[in-house]
């Protein structure tokens, strides 16, 4: 067992299985603010453009797509014959040294890139609030980008009770300004243009707006640690609570984000939306211009604080576990030195990084996203039909539903990294 899970392991007992307790608010809220990160300010633009029919019906689809693909990998990791088993744990388990190793390598290589954007955009939004919000001199970047990559590690760092105290702190704010937005932009609402839609335009356009919304409500970095967690506190109960939990994050993530982008959405024209996409500024910024209107210039850099913060979080759980998990396997060295090692290996990197501000994140992030749709969406289904602990899963209407989306998000990202 790394020493990522053991961080967030819970004091409280395990004999509350029956009923709702703040272990499991505290995680619906944790893994709400690993979902959310910076694209919030840029889902809006990205999901809406296509207009009002792929807007409702990726509305429609986004729970399922959520809830249901998060469930599968946590069934995946609570699959496994051992206790205390992480993400490469199971997948060697079930798939064999050699392959489990490398589904172990590509994971932390998927959510290690996202970890070095929200470096980038952390130091990058604090130091746009200092100089634009605050009229300050821009402080030197490698001082900025330093303090505060090593106060997210060192929140990390700082245990089970830190870490929660830290996401409520983050995502009750997080959810009370985008309720507020949501809320203020009524009056600016629009009816939206109603026509009736092209078959094959609809079609391409619901394709490639897949990958949006699958990466958009992403928790999977947390799931692995979010499973241990409750196997060690739940016991026989944990698949059914972590199903429970699951299901109210994803519920949470789609009232207050889609609410979010409906109303970002009904405030703008379809022409103004494709001004804002070719102008790569976020919602906010462009709302904030068309209405000239500062009050909402100044939420905009503390939402993507906020949320880089929280889902910087929880993709650090997440690479710390794979990494600690891979080096044990190739290693001989004790697990705190692993971990100190990893800690101190990402740090650096990540500081060096925001130091150094580079414009292949955007490569980097769409590398990452075909190789997280594997993890999330087809992997766990093909373990549906190889792990007999999952076999009772075969043929349900849920499983086939997440393996269709998983081949749509990859494809459409390929097509749009080649096509």
């Amino acid at each position: 067992m790394s020493n990522a899970s053991e961080a967030i392991s819970s004091d409280m007992p395990s004999n509350d299985a029956g009923r709702w307790s703040q272990h499991d608010t505290q995680w619906v809220l944790s893994l709400f603010g690993t979902a959310v990160g910076a694209g919030i300010l840029f889902l809006p633009i990205n999901i809406g453009i296509g207009g009002f029919w792929p807007l409702l019906i990726m509305t429609v689809l986004a729970f399922p797509m959520t809830y249901l693909a998060h469930r599968g990998l946590a069934r995946f990791v609570l699959s496994s014959k051992q206790t205390d088993a992480d993400f490469t744990d199971v997948v060697e388990e079930h798939f064999g040294p050699g392959a489990g190793r490398l589904i172990s390598l590509l994971y932390f290589f998927s959510i290690f890139p996202i970890l070095l954007i929200y470096g980038v955009g952390l130091t990058n939004t604090v130091d746009s609030f200092i100089v634009n919000q605050l009229n300050m001199g821009s402080p030197p970047r490698v001082v900025l980008s330093g303090i505060l990559v090593a106060g997210m590690i060192a929140i990390m760092m700082g245990g089970e009770k830190l870490l929660m105290r830290t996401f409520s702190a983050l995502v009750y704010p997080l959810v009370a300004v985008l309720l507020f937005l949501s809320l203020y932009l009524i009056p600016n609402w629009q009816m939206p243009v109603i026509t009736t839609p092209d078959a094959a335009s609809l079609t391409q356009t619901l394709w490639l707006s897949v990958p949006i919304v699958v990466f958009s409500f992403s928790h999977a970095a947390a799931i692995s640690s979010f499973a241990n967690v409750q196997r060690r506190h739940y016991k026989t109960r944990a698949l059914s609570k972590s199903e429970n939990i699951l299901q109210y994050t994803s519920i949470m993530l789609i009232v207050f984000v889609l609410l979010f982008v409906f109303s970002c959405v009904l405030s703008l024209s379809p022409e103004q939306m494709a001004e804002a996409k070719q102008a790569n500024v976020s919602v906010l910024s462009y709302l904030a211009n068309v209405y000239d209107n500062p009050y909402i210039a100044m939420l905009g850099p503390l939402v993507a604080f906020i949320a880089i913060t929280s889902s910087f979080l929880g993709h650090f759980l997440g690479a710390r576990e794979s990494f600690n998990g891979l080096m044990n396997k190739q290693t001989s060295l004790e697990i705190k030195l692993i971990d100190k090692l990893g800690v101190a290996i990402m740090f650096v990197a990540i500081w060096i990084c925001a130091v150094l501000n580079p414009s292949i994140l955007d490569m980097m992030g769409a590398i990452s996203g075909p190789i997280i749709a594997m993890i999330l969406f087809i992997m766990p289904t093909i373990a549906v039909y190889k792990v007999p602990a999952l076999q009772k899963y075969k043929g349900k209407i849920g499983t086939y539903f997440v393996l269709i989306v998983g081949l749509l998000s990859v494809s459409a990202l390929l097509f749009n990294m080649f096509g």
